[in-house]
């Protein structure tokens, strides 16, 4: 089985995912206060604050990943999604996982972290952040807390196919999953960003490598990690996950929503 991921962009978005596209933009200084200490932009003010923070796109720094977009000064990469908080039971079947699937392709590395994706990674401009987020905090206060059952191995690339990943699909919560990123999708809508894609395929990724290896992960492959996970202890309970809150990443800044 294969499908497209949520748009992983790459050099940074596992550090987009993970860690963080940061935003620059320098304002020149009089020549008087250049003499000066800067003082610090607030918080919520626009503008492109930390100019510090630049980025160089280089591959060869994230393992080869590329970017599915180039970046620019001002603009944030920005993604909504579910956290998984792992259990050291997940951990040990992951380890399993990789083992067996490394037999096949190698280069195969294992997530540092783990998440369900509700939106693909679009730019925002800095000024667009708190609006972007006070729309998202409107839109999903009234959602509650909700299981998930994610057990079904399945191959994906990003849509650039420079990358391909093993995760777990989700099997039962389909339903309210398609509720938030309906939410989601209106508050995109209003800042003319793409919306998520019409027949999502939600899952967590469990390991990734670079290029399309699909071909060397399906078939023979992905019938003996699912076998793993079929007959791993108490997976029926280890895969069952209970939602308890959606994060939004923008850059290095991380904005959490508690369900209800």
């Amino acid at each position: 089985m294969r499908a497209a991921l949520v748009e992983y962009s790459s050099s940074e978005e596992e550090r987009e995912e993970e860690g963080g596209h940061r935003g620059g933009g320098e304002q020149r200084p009089s020549r008087a206060s250049a003499v000066r200490h800067r003082l610090p932009l607030p918080a919520d003010l626009p503008g492109d604050p930390e100019p510090e923070e630049a980025v160089t796109d280089d591959s060869s720094r994230h393992g080869g990943r590329v970017r599915s977009f180039p970046h620019e000064r001002g603009n944030w990469a920005t993604h909504v999604y579910l956290p998984y908080r792992v259990r050291e039971e997940f951990l040990e079947l992951l380890e399993l996982l990789v083992y067996r699937a490394r037999s096949h392709v190698p280069s195969l590395s294992a997530m540092e972290e783990f998440h369900l994706s509700l939106s693909q990674c679009v730019v925002l401009r800095y000024h667009w952040i708190q609006p972007f987020v006070r729309g998202l905090r409107a839109r999903l206060a009234a959602f509650h807390r909700f299981f998930c059952v994610a057990d079904q191995v399945k191959v994906y690339t990003n849509q650039n196919k420079t990358r391909t990943f093993i995760g777990l699909e989700v099997t039962a919560g389909h339903f309210q999953l398609l509720e938030l990123v309906s939410e989601v999708d209106r508050v995109l809508e209003e800042f003319d960003l793409p919306t998520f894609y019409k027949d999502p395929s939600f899952h967590i990724s469990l390991a990734w490598c670079v290029g399309d290896l699909s071909d060397r992960l399906e078939g023979q492959c992905l019938q003996e990690l699912q076998d793993i996970v079929d007959e791993f202890e108490d997976s029926a309970l280890l895969l069952r996950v209970q939602w308890e809150q959606i994060h939004c990443k923008s850059g290095n800044k991380y904005f959490s929503f508690p369900l209800r």
